[in-house]
C-alpha cells in the first residue's frame, strides 16, 4: 500500500513539530519535510515529490496563498491542503480560486488531518463544514440579484458532478461508471468549462448552490 507522502509548510513550531509527530506516526502518511515558511517550496516539491503539500496561509516571508498559486502552476498534479486559524471571506475564496484541493481550520483534533489529506489525495476536495457554509454564503451574495445562465449538462456529467459532490476521487468516479480515468477527466473539464470554474471545490459548491446535484 503506498503511503501518502506529505510536505508541511507552518510557522508555528509548537504546532509544526507536533503535528508533524502525530503525522508520522500514521501508517498511511510519510512525512517528507516540514518547513516554517515556503520560500523554497518550488525546490522543495522538486525534492521530495509530495502527493499532498499542507499550506499554512499566514506565514513570514511568504504568504500560503502565494505559494499555492506559484507550487499549483508548476506543480499542477500535486494536492494542496489550505490550512489556517482564519476563515474569513477573502482568505477562503482566495485559496478556492486559487486552486487548492482543500480548507481546513487548525484544529486539536490531529486525526481530522490524516481524513482531510487522504480525501485530497484520492483526488477529492475537503471543506470543514464551517467552511463549507461560508463558501455556499459567499457564492449566494456574489449571485444575488443576478440572472444566472442556464447551465445545461448532460446525464452523465450530472452522474459525474454528483459523484464529486459525495467526495469520491476520478478513479472511484471511473471504477462506478466502468469507463477510463481519462474518460472522467475529459467530463470533468467540459464541467469545469460549463460552471466557470478552476477547481473541484469551487465545482461542488456552485453545484449544490444551483441545485444542479441533490
Amino acid at each position: 500500500k503506498k503511503m501518502i507522502r506529505v510536505l508541511m509548510f507552518e510557522d508555528n513550531k509548537n504546532f509544526r513539530e507536533s503535528l508533524s509527530m502525530y503525522l508520522a506516526d500514521s501508517d498511511e502518511i510519510y512525512m517528507v519535510g516540514a518547513y516554517n515558511d515556503p520560500t523554497d517550496a518550488l525546490k522543495l516539491i522538486k525534492k521530495y515529490e509530495p502527493d499532498v503539500v499542507l499550506m499554512d496561509i499566514q506565514m513570514p516571508n511568504q504568504s500560503g496563498l502565494e505559494a499555492l498559486v506559484l507550487v499549483k502552476s508548476k506543480f499542477p498534479h500535486v494536492r494542496v491542503l489550505m490550512q489556517t486559524v482564519f476563515d474569513d471571506d477573502d482568505k477562503v475564496f482566495a485559496a478556492i480560486c486559487g486552486g487548492a484541493n482543500g480548507y481546513i481550520l487548525k484544529s486539536p483534533k490531529p486525526e481530522s488531518y490524516v481524513q482531510a489529506i487522504k480525501e485530497v489525495y484520492a483526488g477529492g476536495s475537503h471543506l470543514t463544514p464551517a467552511i463549507a457554509a461560508k463558501v455556499m454564503n459567499m457564492f449566494a451574495l456574489q449571485f444575488d440579484n443576478k440572472k444566472e445562465n442556464y447551465i445545461e449538462l448532460t446525464k452523465r456529467e450530472k452522474e459525474i458532478l454528483q459523484k464529486m459532490v459525495e467526495g469520491q476521487s476520478y478513479k472511484m468516479i471511473a471504477d462506478d461508471l466502468f469507463v477510463s480515468v481519462t474518460t472522467i477527466c475529459t467530463h470533468i473539464r467540459h464541467i469545469y468549462e460549463k460552471l466557470h470554474v478552476n477547481s473541484a471545490p469551487e465545482a461542488v459548491v456552485k453545484a449544490l448552490r444551483l441545485r444542479l446535484v441533490e
